[in-house]
């Protein structure tokens, strides 16, 4: 195992151990972690940028399938400078709009209660992002 692969999967372990402590986690095959968080599934991965930079990224799908009219997409936009961890992205697929909320920062040193703490500081928003957005009469449940 390299150097890079031994600290990706060092920060991986630690994530998954501070993730266990409030969803069920899930190790992919390309070792990714997977959960839910309410109605929004969520992947953490890790990379390393630079020797001695390693990061986790963590994507969640805010909603999927949205119809794509320039109001959602102004919105969309609009929460997206409100300073929230994490950056909206829009993209528009053949059945509709998806909405994903990603965040990445280095990890590496982390206890578990703060990265936990960060994680979820992050896929909570991910989640009340959903509410909001499926609230919105542009808005349909998926």
């Amino acid at each position: 195992m390299t150097q890079e692969a031994a600290t990706t999967a060092r920060l991986l372990t630690a994530a998954k151990e501070a993730l266990e402590n409030y969803h069920d986690v899930h190790v992919d095959d390309d070792g990714a972690l997977t959960f839910r968080h309410a109605d929004v599934p969520c992947a953490v991965q890790a990379m390393q940028l630079a020797d001695g930079l390693t990061v986790l990224s963590l994507t969640c799908v805010v909603a999927w399938d949205l119809p794509p009219t320039d109001e959602l997409a102004q919105s969309v936009a609009e929460r997206a400078g409100q300073g929230l961890f994490g950056t909206l992205g829009v993209v528009r697929t053949e059945r509709g709009m998806d909405v994903t909320l990603r965040y990445a920062f280095p990890a590496e040193g982390m206890a578990a209660a703060p990265l936990g703490t960060l994680l979820m500081l992050v896929v909570a928003t991910a989640s009340q992002l959903r509410t909001e957005l499926l609230a919105e009469p542009e808005g349909t449940t998926n």
